[in-house]
């Protein structure tokens, strides 16, 4: 007769939990240097709208104060500019938080998440610490494949997310291939777009899915204060999708994730049209310089409609991504290695401002050419 196994001596987390590899944010500092370039988070050069900062500021006055629980201001600010029913709207710790949210409702033990293979690392951590099995599907030529998604899907999928535009490759899904994906889920999958990127693409053929939202009761999109309206430091995200889902993250989300500085700063923040346009400028035109010029040094760079690029080395002595990433440090300017993506070979690196991005393209030039530290 066999005897019973012995219990742990200590509390022991969920095997899930054990798996997952924390997130580990890009480097922001180099050694000995007093002044660097930071190009390694995607943070916004133009910082917040000077009204999200009065906003902010305002706030300072009653810090004994619990915020509103549940973020109306902020809700019907974001319904305002989106022409949205508040309700469906859901504010969160960033969108980090409701990414999160979304896998405690919907996954549990022998439930399955997908996401693409360069997709967002907090996907996988979400899913697992939901609980779920995670589900890496390939992509082809640095883009979610759709015929690869829908054939990655079984009886045991709940969760589809989808970066789009996607960090840290840049690239996106027309609308048509955006719908095609839903058409074919099952109804019980729930599609999850994030948009964390969207206010930065231009193109014709791209949506971040607010219309597949409102038509479909199995999709849900994301989005983030973080990125283009700069309040990364305040982390505000909001999501909008079927009364059914942002009922049920509500039962789960905690009555006070956002701060009052938070809720005040973002609904400044969604309404300074002329802020975001700045950016959105910005960006459209140090995006293509950047681009060509990295080409033009013979290095080759994936087409990005987001805020960064992705540049790739070749696995050379001498020319490596890690030995331009040591490079470019010892010149102040920090860069992202995404071998955690599954991109050993890249780096990403933010659009910043004038004098961020021409030192980069000047240090970068040197690694290239072969010169040592001045």
């Amino acid at each position: 007769m066999s005897s019973a196994p012995l219990a742990p001596s200590r509390p022991v987390p969920r095997p899930g939990v054990l798996a997952i590899e924390a997130y580990v944010p890009g480097k922001s500092g180099a050694p000995g240097l007093a002044k660097v370039h930071k190009l390694s988070s995607n943070e916004t050069p133009l910082g917040p709208s000077p009204k999200a900062v009065a906003a902010m500021r305002a706030e300072a006055a009653k810090l004994e104060l619990y915020p509103d629980g549940t973020a109306t201001r902020l809700r019907e600010a974001i319904a305002t500019r989106y022409g949205l029913d508040p309700a469906r709207i859901v504010c969160g710790a960033g969108s980090d938080e409701l990414l999160s949210f979304l896998a405690y409702a919907y996954l549990g033990p022998g439930d399955e998440g997908i996401f693409t293979e360069h997709g967002f690392l907090v996907y996988r951590i979400a899913i697992l610490a939901a609980g779920g099995t995670p589900v890496v599907v390939k992509e082809r030529d640095l883009r979610a494949d759709v015929d690869a998604l829908l054939a990655a899907v079984t009886a045991r999928t709940k969760i589809v997310y989808l970066a789009n535009p996607n960090n840290p490759t840049g690239t996106y899904l027309p609308f048509d291939e955006v719908r095609r994906l839903q058409a074919g889920l099952p109804p019980h999958v729930l599609l999850v777009l994030d948009g964390a990127y969207a206010e930065y693409v231009r193109a014709n053929d791209y949506s971040a899915g607010l219309d597949l939202v409102l038509e479909a009761n199995n999709v849900v999109m994301t989005r983030t204060f973080s990125k283009i309206h700069g309040l990364a430091a305040l982390r505000v995200g909001w999501m909008v999708a079927p009364s059914e889902v942002a009922d049920a993250v509500n039962r789960i989300r905690g009555p006070f994730n956002l701060s009052g500085a938070g809720i005040a700063a973002g609904a400044a923040a969604i309404a300074d049209d002329a802020h975001v346009a700045a950016a959105v400028a910005h960006n459209d035109t140090w995006l293509a310089t950047m681009t060509d010029a990295v080409r033009d040094l013979g290095l080759a760079v994936t087409p990005s409609v987001a805020n960064f690029i992705l540049v790739h080395f070749p696995a050379e002595p001498g020319r490596s991504a890690a030995e331009a990433d040591a490079f470019l440090t010892t010149r102040g300017v920090i860069t992202r290695r995404v071998s955690s993506y599954g991109l050993p070979d890249a780096l990403r690196v933010t659009i910043g401002g004038e004098e961020a991005n021409r030192a980069f393209l000047d240090a970068l030039t040197a690694f290239v050419r072969g010169e040592t530290r001045g």
